[in-house]
């Protein structure tokens, strides 16, 4: 085993955490990756699957609400990375222990709630000398970065969306299948969410509708759901006009979805009964929802994964499209959720442990989401190396042009 930090992947054993931890274990600079997990056995067999790998790799036990036995854990840790969801009951408390213990943090937090809170701790974490980054899993996080690349193209930034694929060719088909994320979305289409309007955050109604027209003549509609970014980019980038987190999805899709919404909202369905119905629709609620399809607007021509800016450059009206390529190798991640969020996750690791090995790690201190501490180029191209490609240009296709 080579020296190297030490990593607790926290959640390690899940369908996302194990994602990472395989991959975080091959990753120069680390020498020990602890699969902390509430299934022990779990641990154990992604141990034994791994023992080859160039980290040593170990299986612990754990509860994230046994304070004590967290912070034990984390006390002979260099870097956590955190998959213990759902964040709005785990993610403040794992950050927090993280920041007592000076531990450096990152996770795949998608839930806005605590992901304002967690950012809210950056003056502690700054005082602890950690970095910790939140949401750096594939929305939040490769969102955020393409975001990043596409402002990079203006002077000013007006309106700035993410959207990511549900249900369209290509999309994420294990949605279903993980329960977790199924609630989670279900939280995220009811309610109120944050959004971006005219430069401030206001809530509003999800599945809202948000025409786009993008460079190369693209164009469709996309709907608002619940996510980080939005409040992460008022942060960060501060877009003078909108922004949301959008969904590219079928008018038959978000019709059924807005149907949910309307009954959660009313108290005639609760989050895990909704969540149950994507994989088994009931014939009333289908019923409901076929007028409703009618009025939703299609996705047209939009790309499956991207981000969006629009805004001035040298006095022009511009905007800019970042997008996954189409025939780019890593399109077809998209419909591995455990991949997509899991992969992302352990390539920023390895962005914050090359820092911590040349010492840099003190220029980021703080909370941060992705845009803001990891390097897009870096990142997508170690992606791209990972599908057999050289560069971050062989799998994200930047695109603009002047109004």
């Amino acid at each position: 085993m080579a020296d190297g930090v030490t990593v607790v992947a926290l959640g390690g054993a899940g369908a996302m955490g194990s994602a990472a931890v395989r991959l975080a274990a091959t990753l120069p600079g680390i020498g020990k990756v602890v699969v902390a997990d509430r299934d022990i056995d779990a641990a154990k067999r992604l141990s034994v699957e791994l023992a080859q790998a160039s980290a040593q790799v170990e299986a612990r036990s754990i509860d994230v609400t046994d304070g004590r036995t967290l912070r034990e854990l984390l006390d002979d840790a260099d870097v956590i990375i955190n998959t213990v969801g759902p964040f709005f009951r785990f993610g403040v408390g794992v950050l927090q222990a993280a920041i007592e213990t000076e531990t450096h943090y990152l996770d795949i937090c998608d839930d806005w709630e605590p992901a304002v809170d967690m950012l809210e701790l950056d003056c502690a974490a700054r005082e602890a000398g950690i970095c910790a980054v939140v949401g750096m899993g594939a929305s939040p996080g490769m969102s955020n970065l393409l975001a990043a690349m596409a402002v990079s193209r203006l002077d000013v930034v007006d309106d700035l969306y993410t959207a990511w694929p549900v249900d369209v060719e290509g999309e994420d088909e294990s949605v279903d299948t993980l329960s977790a994320a199924a609630v989670h979305w279900m939280q995220q289409i009811s309610g109120t969410v944050p959004v971006v309007r005219a430069g401030r955050i206001v809530n509003e109604e999800p599945l809202r509708s948000i025409a786009l027209e993008l460079p190369g003549g693209r164009r469709g509609n996309a709907y608002v759901v619940g996510h980080p970014e939005p409040v992460m980019f008022h942060r960060t980038i501060n877009p003078a006009g909108h922004s949301a987190n959008l969904m590219v999805i079928t008018p038959e899709t978000v019709a059924f979805l807005d149907v949910l919404r309307s009954d959660i909202d009313k108290g005639r369905i609760d989050l895990d009964s909704a969540a149950e119905e994507l994989g088994k629709p009931s014939l009333r609620r289908m019923i409901r929802a076929a007028p409703r399809m009618l009025t939703r607007a299609g996705h047209g021509s939009l790309p499956l994964f991207f981000a969006s800016a629009t805004g001035g450059r040298e006095g022009r009206e511009m905007r800019v499209v970042a997008r996954i390529a189409d025939d780019s190798p890593v399109s077809e991640l998209l419909s591995d959720m455990a991949g997509a969020t899991g992969i992302p996750l352990a390539l920023g690791l390895a962005q914050v442990v090359s820092r911590l090995a040349d010492g840099t790690i003190r220029d980021p201190v703080g909370v941060h989401s992705a845009e803001s501490v990891i390097d897009p180029d870096v990142l997508f191209t170690a992606l791209a190396r990972l599908f057999g490609r050289t560069d971050w240009s062989d799998i994200v296709t930047v695109e603009s042009e002047f109004r």
